[in-house]
């Protein structure tokens, strides 16, 4: 029984993810479960050591602990191959030359298609088929493939724990990229299970990825655990929350005089887990949690800004 908490060490966590962390946290507490940090650094040029001691730095700050050591996913390279050599014994990869633009283009032209809850960025499948000969050629030309997986058109349905009964259909996701690195879908998949985790909780926009992930999961024999879409903190713009966005990390808002508690005590509210005035660590938090109270809908920047002193 265990829960994580998994970022990506390519810069320092903003509020959003903070929030996300401690509501990870919680919900892993609260029910008894364990819980580990993974660093999702499959991508070697944008993360970096340096970021993420930054980011556990700032996760103990806020008071949040985790058993064991923290894993890397950049250490896992051959287990992820492993894994995609299982599947294309299965007869279920198949290479992809299509270039990021292509696609692109193929969704846009597909805009009114008749489709059933793809996710966002869905592939629609133009290498699927080709022959070997097409192969040759697009190899020839200098393309690289990149690995994905067949899929049959399967329609996924599950609970989540914010948002209720869902369900989507499910694309020929990327296993491998081009360059030979594991893509995200599968290696989470591969590192859950290894991990034994029970409980995934992450921010909302991963909600249309989740079917993808459950495939993949059957097809690998793996457990699927439970899940807990956390809405995010946007801007008010309505756009994720970035630098240009202003006083959004721990050391932005130290800064200006906002101390770490005030931070958390701003997060707990934007949850409804405190009130104003309220005295708190986030050890009195654990009783007073429940995930299906969480809010539906994202929470905004300011709000969080006019919450703190």
């Amino acid at each position: 029984m265990v829960g994580r908490f998994a970022p990506s060490p390519t810069g320092d966590l903003h509020l959003g993810n903070l929030r996300t962390a401690l509501v990870a946290w919680l919900a892993a507490r609260s029910s008894g479960r364990g819980f580990v940090v993974r660093m999702e650094d499959l991508d070697r040029v944008t993360s970096s050591k340096q970021h993420e001691q930054r980011q556990l730095a700032d996760l103990a700050a806020i008071g949040l602990d985790w058993d064991g050591e923290v894993r890397h996913q950049s250490d896992r390279f051959d287990i992820y191959r492993a894994e995609i050599e299982r599947l294309q014994a299965d007869g279920r990869v198949y290479e992809c030359f299509c270039t990021r633009r292509e696609i692109r283009a193929e969704i846009d032209a597909a805009v009114h298609a008749p489709h059933i809850d793809l996710p966002d960025g869905a592939y629609r499948g133009s290498c699927r088929d080709l022959n070997s000969r097409e192969r040759e050629q697009r190899r020839a030309s200098g393309r690289r493939p990149a690995l994905r997986l067949r899929t049959d058109g399967e329609v996924i349905e599950f609970d989540d724990r914010v948002h209720g009964h869902t369900y989507g259909a499910v694309d020929d996701l990327v296993l491998a990229r081009a360059d030979g690195a594991p893509a995200y879908n599968l290696a989470v998949v591969v590192d859950d299970a290894a991990q034994g985790v029970t409980q995934v909780t992450r921010g909302a926009d991963l909600l249309t990825s989740t079917p993808r992930q459950i495939l993949l999961q059957r097809l690998l024999g793996a457990t699927m655990p439970e899940y807990v879409h956390v809405p995010l903190v946007l801007s008010d713009d309505e756009q994720r929350l970035a630098k240009r966005h202003g006083a959004v990390t721990l050391r932005d808002l130290e800064a200006q005089g906002v101390t770490v508690a005030e931070v958390v005590a701003a997060i707990a509210r934007s949850l409804h887990l405190a009130s104003p005035g309220d005295a708190l660590t986030v050890e009195r938090l654990i009783e007073r949690f429940d995930p299906s109270q969480l809010p539906k809908a994202p929470s905004h920047l300011s709000d969080l800004q006019r919450s703190m002193p």
